[in-house]
């Protein structure tokens, strides 16, 4: 059975996602969360840490658990009920969790944006929409039909986004933002944009859309969240020789 160390994969990952450097929520403790004995033989990857994917993570045999939404958003505490069953279940299966916020999100390569990016095609990119410091998106001059653009997101995303039609019949300044940006839609209208694609915004953003002359394409939360965890633990898959796999807990939102 290949083993790898648990320091070394952590080193790894900060290094690569620039993890220290990258600004984020104050709750989003980026990085390690949870340590285990030290040895990692598989790897699951996740959108959502939390009881039911750690129950899944367990039944995978795995060993270390890479999420982008980590277990603290808040204070955590008392750690009982629900919150002590969690724990027990980490430390008695000596299960690591290692979670990355907007270190993923913006990411070149492995983030959420760049790989939805690439699923659909876009080039050449480059950065737009600044979050704690930070431009956390990405946007592109192309020329597509806003259907077509529908059709593709409906393939990769394996669900119909929800459109707010707000802009042109052909989309030819799409930005993307993986995740909850719907309430920045007037920072991608001061971009350029005529299409914006994100996860998931607020009732009001339809008349806000058709005011700003803005498609937006809603995907899902979870949805456009999907592709940064994979490709990570993709990479680290190969770099240390150890299998991994996708532990799909779908949300719907």
């Amino acid at each position: 059975m290949a083993t790898a160390s648990l320091s070394s994969i952590v080193k790894f990952c900060d290094a690569t996602l620039r993890t220290r450097e990258v600004g984020d929520y104050d709750g989003a403790v980026n990085g390690l969360q949870v340590e285990n004995s030290g040895r990692v033989t598989r790897i699951a990857a996740t959108v959502d840490a939390s009881l039911a994917t750690v129950k899944l993570s367990i039944a995978a045999k795995a060993d270390l658990l890479i999420v982008h939404h980590g277990l603290f958003w808040s204070p955590s505490h008392p750690w009982t009920g629900k919150k002590y069953e969690l724990l027990r279940l980490l430390i008695e299966n000596d299960l690591a969790v290692y979670s990355s916020h907007l270190p993923l999100d913006l990411h070149p390569k492995l983030g959420n944006n760049a790989q939805l990016c690439a699923a659909l095609g876009l080039k050449p990119l480059r950065p737009f929409m600044e979050s704690h410091g930070q431009c956390i998106g990405l946007e592109t001059k192309t020329e597509i039909s806003r259907d077509e653009l529908a059709r593709k997101l409906t393939r990769i995303l394996r669900d119909k986004p929800r459109l707010l039609p707000g802009g042109p019949k052909t989309c030819r300044r799409i930005g993307i933002v993986t995740g909850g940006a719907g309430s920045n839609l007037a920072d991608a209208a001061k971009a350029g944009l005529d299409t914006f694609i994100t996860g998931e915004g607020p009732h009001w953003t339809y008349a806000l859309a058709e005011e700003l002359g803005l498609n937006v394409f809603y995907g899902g939360h979870y949805a456009t969240e999907t592709f940064g965890v994979k490709a990570l633990a993709a990479l680290l898959s190969k770099k240390f020789r150890v299998p991994w796999s996708f532990l799909d807990h779908p949300t719907g939102l």
